[in-house]
């Protein structure tokens, strides 16, 4: 396909006019269809319908991103290519921000509309893919398809449930591979940031083969990205300490051990190696604290081994059978900061404690040994057999079976068992003698462990998880019959589908016994029996003012063995009404069960980084909040003295499915007459989901409880606070199913195709306004605004998204333009005023320049980030002093690659 077909990212109705419009004009000369499609006949099937047509227009407001427009940006992920989209907001694993997603560590994914990971659905050709991660999980790893071997990825960004079943509540994902490719083909490239760091190499090789019954299709790619120390782009974590100044706050969890006497006074012990290891003196925040950037990672090493096989062949002349198999290996890694012990009781009697008195240390974090070391090894595979055909009557039917599993083990490098720490206390057990069975511990003062107490107390956590989905799908689709206006055309079928989900955490850390995140057991599975229908029928065509219109509607029983049955529909029209002007829009209900993380996820507990509003409370001007923290009992001068707060996560099996409405409405406008090669698009979304499941998290929960009247917030219940220091000590974060969301806004694009001279130039701009998102955390609460703000654990969700791609195109040579535009946002928990209540309009701008030798042979050289941006400083940040879902860390960035074939 030509480059003047440019970059189709991003408009709702933008695919499905613009598209197909260059498609008629200018078609590719070995045409790929789409999940099974008959090329002869000329029908494909789109995402979101079932129906084979020619009229990409009628399916919904979607976006088409071919390999070739992927090629012109320089990307190799397709985790990169969706996040980039507008229509992408929130928050998604990916290796800047994957310690967000739950037990996904590594695991790239999307989240249209910020509505959740959990509702977007990603298929593969048409069908459900395995969930990726390391146990439980609820969403597929992006990058388990080898990008060389897509034709095409759809993105639909509206709700298909009665099309596709649970959890396309906000959009569906669907990759489509090429089924045209033969000969041998090898591609390359390597990146650097200006830094020297951050390197990543992707290998591709594609191999295909081709005959007249069939064919077969072979990808193999090999990916390895290189770490990127926090501490090079964020060198400590940052907080307004006096107003109007930003300073480094870093963990209270000193390295010396921080404690509590009898009276109250917190002390802080020798932090200094080799120094005197009885002093101690009283704790200073600025002082003490330590600075965790440099033991963590802005972006995390990975390497990834991904292929796939495709191959189909024609049985007989009506009959096809068709198998895919994908198999991906990866090995992730990231750093952590050094494990912190809590609340341990060192009586006076102690020979290592000098004050004399009875303390409490309240955190003491384990330097001695370095950092801790997660890892993760995934294993991931998935097959497809199947059968597709045409009967006499000109109908399409379609018999597939699939079943994918994926297991992985993980854990992490110097975890200390409690258990052999209070041992290490315990004077009536422990011994300071030579080559004792359990050593005396010394943890009142950095450099007082010594090796054999850390070889006593550390151990290397390993966990065990994985995921399981097995399904068949029988399909039928064809014409039953004529009207005046065009044939009447259905889509009918029935689906089994099995998910499973498990994970085993290291004994101790079930047991409550590791100084890591404390996890209980997972285990649990769903079964689903559906059914559906589908119709479009054409009511009208070749009229005064109507070209044509189109009815359709699909409507979908579910039959779960958990909750039982439910009903989904969707309607939608499609009115032509001249060659230039297009209107249509969608109404269709949603349906979600709890996935196996939600419901039968075991409590967790981890530290994470959470703003307290009562910081400072006092100077805030704020009376309720005044008045609530002093409520608390929080000290007047109380001010936070970390960045973290442990909190606990996990599932809630009193969870209930949720429910959605979605429409859509929009317009589409090609004045070929008067600007050949332009089209402009509208659509707006409405999306309203009842009972909908959600992690609050623990920043906006204590937010959301200081702001209302008397603490009256049924958020109070969820944390508590040190009577001593008057510190959050506990927050829950578990899923609830909260009273509703609601999520409204526009859609804008311009899609402009032209050839100046002997250039051939493509525009394409893409903008989303978010005019509305409001989550009612229960029912008769007090709604949570998220449109137009960020930070807290949430991601960014900025009134105003952007994406636009101009590609300039001249004799094999191309240039290509690309800009990503993040709105302007508030702070989820800043106060106005506060350094980083407000962010700036962030641009990141992208060039690529590549040569064409022959259309085999094709060179490139591109640089991301091109003015070197910097991510804004964001209070209530994830990491880097930032929202790491939201902003780029890795600042400007080269890459080099080429493609040949044989």
């Amino acid at each position: 396909m030509k480059a003047r077909t440019a970059l189709l990212l991003g408009t709702a109705l933008a695919a499905g006019v613009a598209a197909p419009a260059m498609a008629q004009a200018d078609p590719p000369a070995t045409p790929a269809p789409a999940e099974g499609a008959d090329a002869a006949a000329g029908d494909i099937v789109i995402t979101g319908s079932r129906i084979r047509r020619q009229d990409l227009a009628g399916v919904g407001p979607a976006t088409v991103i071919s390999a070739e427009q992927i090629e012109n940006t320089g990307l190799v992920n397709i985790e990169t290519v969706l996040q980039r989209l507008p229509a992408n907001a929130g928050f998604a694993g990916n290796q800047t921000s994957a310690y967000w997603a739950n037990n996904g560590y590594g695991t790239a994914q999307v989240n249209l509309r910020g509505l959740g990971i959990k509702r977007t659905l990603v298929l593969l050709n048409g069908r459900r893919l395995v969930a990726g991660g390391t146990g439980a999980n609820s969403s597929p790893d992006l990058n388990m398809i080898p990008v060389v071997a897509l034709a095409r990825t759809d993105v639909l960004k509206d709700g298909a449930s009665a099309i596709y079943g649970a959890d396309a509540m906000a959009g569906v994902v669907n990759l489509v591979t090429r089924t045209d490719y033969e000969g041998l083909g090898i591609s390359a490239r390597y990146g650097l940031t200006e830094r020297g760091d951050g390197s990543d190499l992707t290998v591709d090789l594609l191999w295909g083969l081709r005959n007249d019954r069939g064919g077969f299709l072979a990808a193999v790619t090999y990916q390895r990205t290189r770490a990127v120390n926090m501490a090079s782009r964020a060198p400590c974590s940052l907080a307004e300490t006096t107003p109007g100044t930003l300073a480094c706050v870093n963990s209270a969890a000193t390295i010396g051990g921080r404690a509590v006497l009898p009276n109250g006074q917190q002390i802080n012990f020798n932090q200094v190696a080799g120094g005197d290891g009885d002093f101690y003196e009283p704790y200073s925040a600025a002082k003490h604290n330590f600075n965790s950037n440099p033991f963590l990672n802005a972006v995390s090493p990975v390497e990834r081994v991904s292929t796939a096989f495709f191959a189909n062949y024609d049985v007989t002349d009506d009959i096809e059978a068709f198998g895919e198999f994908l198999y991906t290996f990866r090995k992730s890694r990231q750093i952590a900061t050094p494990g912190v012990l809590r609340n341990l009781a060192i009586p006076a009697s102690n020979p290592t404690n000098p004050t004399g008195q009875d303390i409490v240390l309240i955190q003491r974090r384990l330097a001695e040994p370095g950092p801790r070391q997660f890892f993760q090894d995934t294993d991931t595979w998935q097959g497809t057999l199947g059968l597709r055909g045409r009967l006499e009557n000109g109908w399409s039917w379609e018999v597939a079976g699939s079943f994918g599993r994926n297991t992985a083990v993980d854990g992490s490098t110097n975890i200390a068992n409690l258990e052999r720490v209070r041992n290490t206390l315990d004077t009536s057990q422990c011994s300071l003698a030579a080559g004792a069975a359990i050593p005396c511990g010394d943890y009142l003062g950095f450099g007082d462990l010594t090796p054999q107490v850390l070889d006593y107390i550390l151990f290397t956590s390993r966990d065990r998880g994985g995921n399981e989905l097995a399904s068949v799908t029988a399909d039928l689709t064809g014409d039953l019959f004529r009207l005046p206006a065009g044939p009447v055309s259905f889509a009918a079928g029935a689906v089994y589908r099995r998910e499973k989900g498990w994970r085993d955490p290291d004994p101790l850390t079930v047991l409550g016994i590791a100084n890591t995140n404390q996890q209980d057991p997972i285990s649990g599975s769903s079964t689903a029996k559906e059914g559906y229908l589908e119709l479009s029928v054409p009511v009208l065509a070749d009229m005064p003012f109507v070209r044509a219109l189109t009815l359709g509607g699909a409507i979908r029983y579910s039959d779960y063995d958990l909750f039982g049955g439910d009903w989904n529909y969707k309607l939608s029209a499609n009115w032509v009404i001249n060659d230039a002007i297009r209107l249509r829009g969608t109404y269709g209900t949603g349906f979600r069960i709890p996935n196996v993380p939600e419901l039968f996820g075991g409590v967790s507990e981890g530290n994470l980084t959470t703003t307290d509003p009562c910081s400072r409370y006092a100077t805030s001007g704020n009376a309720t909040l005044i008045a609530n923290c002093q409520a608390s009992g929080v000290p007047t001068n109380y001010v936070q003295l970390g960045t973290t707060i442990l909190t606990t996560a996990g599932g809630n099996e009193n969870l209930r499915p949720e429910s959605s409405q979605t429409w859509t409405i929009g317009t589409v406008i090609q004045p070929r007459g008067l600007v050949p090669g332009l089209s402009l698009t509208a659509d707006w979304f409405d999306i309203d989901i009842r009972d909908a499941i959600r992690a609050i998290p623990g920043s906006t929960k204590l937010a959301v409880c200081y702001a209302s009247t008397n603490l009256s917030s049924e958020f109070c219940d969820d944390f508590t606070r040190s009577a001593l220091t008057g510190e959050v000590t506990y927050l829950s974060a578990q899923p609830i199913n909260t009273g509703r969301e609601q999520m409204n806004g526009l859609d804008l694009g311009l899609v402009y195709n032209r050839t100046i001279g002997d250039v051939a130039i493509s525009l394409d701009l893409n903008v989303t306004w978010l005019n509305k998102y409001v989550v009612l955390p229960f029912p008769g609460g007090d709604p949570i605004d998220f449109d137009g703000f960020i930070g807290g654990g949430n991601g960014g969700y900025p009134k105003w998204r952007g994406y636009g791609v101009l590609t300039a195109e001249r004799n094999g040579m191309s240039l290509t333009w690309s800009t990503q535009w993040i709105g302007r946002a508030t702070d989820f928990n800043a106060a106005p005023g506060d350094i980083g209540y407000r962010t700036p309009n962030v641009f990141y701008h992208n060039l690529q320049v590549a040569f064409e030798l022959d259309e085999r042979t094709r060179f490139q050289i591109g640089v991301d980030n091109l003015f070197d941006r910097r991510a804004p400083y964001i209070q209530s940040f994830t990491d880097a002093n930032t929202d790491t879902m939201t902003y780029d860390l890795l600042r400007r960035r080269f890459y080099v690659g080429f493609r040949t074939a044989f």
